[in-house]
């Protein structure tokens, strides 16, 4: 038997038929390597990159384990921030889709305490969330840990680059002695060591490369002389490679403020991703990046930790990353799954150390590029081709993917295609629609109706 087949494993047969309902027909290599233990219940560390496939490492050992009978929670998931925490539990309820009857339940801050009481009260076999709002549930009483026999860490080493560990200490003293552990991190510094002697029972290690190298990654290094030189040879570098959508790295958040306004100046789709947006901001502003209604997103590491977009064309470090591994884990943004992705850096004397010290493929300062001539300036900043809607009703008001399709592409309706990703939240939702398309959808969607209702209908973008 193929051992890269989800088949070669002791999975429950509904897990096995739903994978292949989906396309899953071979494991990845972190999941090839993490599920026969997981499986199996042993403890496991596995250090993987964002974009590797460990949330379905973990999300079908889960599941693998779960008594839908028992109706209690059972599984307990902590990810660094909302954004990861929402995507991972999308993936856990697509995987469980052959299972009937399975909660999926999130626990996040930056949303109201009072509605999450409720939901915690009708029950869930599987809690997803981040440490601060998991710890504030189990204090008060309010989320019941009895029969949680599997805990996951996603992206342990983030969340204590935030500053977690003190909060992470105590859920883990309010969890039952025996269960299991998965701990997945992109990296493993003395941090993360620590915290694995205490948590963890004989793991078992699993360490997966990335998957990018420089022929899916290549990685470009200018030498810049001064600010104003950093300045233009970012839009430079923009113009000559047009990419649909960049993400640009600064260090500090006035970088990101400056950086931003200088784009915009220039006639860039821009938006600067920084620590003081309100989380309704910051939902929104992902959202439109991800839906390509908005070229390049200007962010510091912290403010763009969760940020889980699958086709970034190009990652462009405006300053060199403070530590080697940051480097990394920004450059592992672009060219997943085996696309063709950009990693462009920006060095000036004064950071040359920093260079020397990243372990790449080229010397990053002898090897370092000229950069685009001046002649480029003629060209147009990149235009996204999506825009975003807003629709103001979500999943509160019964709204699912297929009700806004199927309203868009009725009776004199746009084409199916020109519809991109479908995003719905408790009474928002947000979908990508071709720019030429944009128009005939608005009209569309305010004219008709969904659900036997008007919702209230608006470009974001």
């Amino acid at each position: 038997m193929n051992q890269t087949n989800f088949s070669s494993l002791k999975l429950r047969d509904e897990l096995v038929s739903n994978l292949a309902s989906l396309g899953y027909s071979s494991m990845t290599p972190i999941q090839a390597q993490s599920l026969p233990p997981i499986v199996a219940g042993s403890d496991v560390i596995a250090q993987a990159k964002t974009g590797s496939g460990k949330t379905a490492a973990f999300g079908l050992g889960l599941l693998n384990r779960l008594d839908v009978k028992r109706f209690r929670v059972q599984s307990l998931v902590l990810c660094p921030t909302r954004e990861l925490a929402d995507q991972v539990a999308v993936e856990i309820r697509k995987l469980a889709r052959g299972i009937h009857n399975i909660k999926v339940l999130t626990l996040c801050g930056g949303t109201a305490f009072g509605p999450q009481l409720g939901s915690l009260e009708h029950g869930a076999h599987i809690i997803v969330g981040t440490p601060g709002r998991v710890e504030e549930h189990l204090r008060k009483g309010s989320l019941k840990a009895a029969d949680i026999d599997c805990f996951v860490l996603d992206e342990a080493d983030r969340m204590l680059d935030m500053g977690f560990e003190d909060t992470l200490n105590k859920i883990i003293a309010w969890l039952p002695k025996k269960r299991q552990n998965l701990l997945f991190s992109a990296t493993y510094p003395e941090s993360i060591q620590g915290m694995a002697k205490r948590v963890l029972s004989a793991p078992v290690m699993i360490k997966v490369d990335s998957d990018h190298d420089e022929r899916s990654i290549p990685q470009h290094f200018y030498k810049v002389d001064s600010n104003e030189e950093r300045r233009n040879a970012l839009r430079l570098l923009l113009l000559e490679f047009q990419p649909e959508s960049a993400v640009v790295f600064c260090n500090t958040r006035q970088e990101v403020r400056d950086v931003h306004e200088q784009l915009r100046a220039w006639g860039f789709s821009v938006l600067a991703l920084h620590g003081e947006l309100e989380q309704r901001d910051r939902d929104a502003m992902l959202v439109r990046f991800a839906n390509k209604s908005v070229s390049v997103l200007v962010a510091t590491d912290v403010a763009a930790r969760g940020l889980d977009i699958d086709d970034i064309a190009a990652v462009i470090n405006y300053q060199v990353a403070h530590d080697p591994e940051v480097h990394v884990h920004r450059v592992g943004r672009t060219g997943r799954a085996g696309s063709s992705g950009l990693a462009l850096t920006l060095f000036s004397s004064r950071e040359a150390h920093k260079v020397a010290a990243l372990n790449v493929e080229v010397d990053p300062i002898m090897d370092a590029l000229p950069l685009p001539g001046r002649g480029v300036l003629k060209l147009e900043p990149p235009r996204p081709p999506m825009i975003t809607l807003q629709i103001d009703g979500g999943k509160k008001q019964k709204l699912r993917p297929g009700d806004i399709l199927g309203a868009l592409t009725g009776e004199g309706g746009i084409d199916g295609k020109a519809v991109g990703k479908i995003q719905i939240s408790d009474n928002r939702s947000y979908l990508a629609v071709a720019r030429k398309s944009a128009a005939r959808a608005i009209e569309k969607l305010s004219t008709g109706k969904l659900k036997g209702k008007n919702f209230r209908v608006r470009q974001i973008t």
